[in-house]
């Protein structure tokens, strides 16, 4: 739906863990292009996990993290307090798994986590409710409702953290 000619961007997916290439690419567009890196993730501690290794490397390679980081990305959504925001229904909602509680738990311990305040609170939420989504579950509001709803609006009124 050519989401990129309505609002100027570069969207990039990594499909899961991202790669070493991905990483290094926004890390070079954002530092050279002096560009914002907004990231859109799914609501479960994977989600988060996947964002952190944007922002400050995997732990494995944390030999390398300089040219393979963006420090600055912030999150956009998928949020916890958007399930409720954006009326996502009942049946679009997980249910954390115990694996997933233990995996947010030991994500409330992270420096990067510990050192954002409202990643803090939404993390919390997160494991207080239990709920977890996918991008995807706001395709139940329509196919182009990502991009013609949530991700303007969440633009239009700076809602990122």
């Amino acid at each position: 739906d050519r989401f990129y000619q309505k609002y100027p961007c570069i969207v990039i997916t990594a499909k899961g863990q991202p790669d070493v290439a991905s990483r290094m690419f926004l890390s070079r567009i954002a530092s050279e292009l002096q560009i914002p890196v907004l990231a859109l993730v799914d609501s479960d501690p994977y989600g988060l996990k996947i964002l952190s290794v944007y922002m400050s490397g995997s732990k494995n390679m944390s030999y390398d993290s300089a040219s393979l980081t963006t420090p600055d990305i912030k999150w956009l959504g998928l949020r916890p307090s958007d399930l409720n925001r954006y009326d996502l229904p009942e049946q679009c909602r997980l249910k954390m798994t115990d694996n997933d509680i233990k995996t947010g738990k030991e994500l409330l311990q992270e420096s990067f986590i510990m050192k954002n305040p409202e990643w803090m609170k939404e993390l919390q939420k997160m494991v207080k409710t239990k709920e977890k989504a996918e991008i995807q579950a706001l395709s139940s509001f329509g196919f182009q409702y990502v991009t013609e709803e949530y991700l303007p609006r969440k633009l239009r009124e700076g809602d990122w953290i």
